[in-house]
């Protein structure tokens, strides 16, 4: 079986966070379930290849894509992606590949083609139904938190729950790190009440100013999260949002975050 998909590396990480299986009845156990990585095989295919569930080669990833559907609904609600996405924050800031120094944040649309929680009617795409990611990066984009909410939403609203959803990152002696020394914005987050909640947290904003010419010199620093948007974008099942679910498109959002951050890891040494 090929493992081009899930790689030791993301395996050896994720099969220790992995939700205790119930156990079997005595009588009538039914059939064994189907293999944990052979699953994620299946989330993984979907995620890049953006195939209907159905339609997720067996031969290939070792369980149908009702089985691996059914395991990310699971492990969603378990809370694991959040909890593998500490674990790879937590090695890159001991390997000294994570710089909260001066932190980058922004919006970006994806259309909802189906209704659900977490979707509006997009400014930027006729009021057709969308979705918004929402993304904090660190200075190499790095993500350190996202966020999904309605494509009406407006980019400064989500600035607040971003800060709050930054993990306390561990990976070194002293106190974890939750915070960013600097934070750098486009002109969406340029309101005088988000400077002042950035500076109560000890946080220095770097926001572009509405009303002043380009070339402020911000976008030296700020690129690394489009770059970051763009790198999640190769995942295609992300480019537009399928699920009704908005927990399970966020979990696939996080999980994709996930593989970027390994793949950081992988690359560096």
């Amino acid at each position: 079986m090929s493992d081009d998909l899930v790689p030791d590396g993301l395996w050896e990480r994720v099969a220790p966070l992995l939700p205790p299986r119930p156990p079997r009845r005595r009588r009538y156990p039914g059939r064994l379930p189907a293999d944990d990585r052979a699953a994620l095989r299946g989330i993984v295919y979907v995620l890049r290849k953006n195939v209907s569930w159905r339609d997720v080669p067996a031969e290939r990833t070792g369980c149908s894509g009702v089985t691996a559907w059914r395991r990310l609904r699971d492990w969603t609600e378990a809370g694991l992606w959040p909890r593998l996405h500490e674990v790879l924050l937590a090695e890159l800031r001991k390997a000294g590949l994570l710089d909260m120094d001066d932190c980058a944040i922004d919006g970006s649309h994806v259309r909802a083609l189906k209704r659900g929680a977490h979707t509006g009617p997009s400014p930027v795409d006729r009021a057709r139904p969308g979705s918004k990611h929402h993304l904090i990066v660190d200075r190499h984009g790095t993500s350190l938190a996202v966020t999904l909410t309605g494509g009406n939403k407006h980019d400064v609203t989500q600035l607040t729950p971003l800060l709050d959803a930054i993990l306390r990152i561990r990976g070194l002696r002293g106190r974890p790190r939750h915070r960013p020394g600097r934070l750098f914005a486009d002109r969406g987050y340029d309101y005088d009440k988000y400077r002042r909640i950035l500076r109560a947290r000890g946080i220095t904003p770097k926001i572009a100013r509405r009303g002043i010419p380009h070339g402020s010199g911000l976008g030296k620093t700020r690129w690394v999260v489009e770059r970051t948007f763009a790198w999640l974008h190769q995942f295609k099942r992300l480019r537009i949002r399928y699920e009704i679910r908005a927990d399970l498109h966020l979990g696939l959002l996080q999980l994709a975050c996930s593989i970027i951050s390994l793949r950081r890891l992988r690359t560096s040494f």
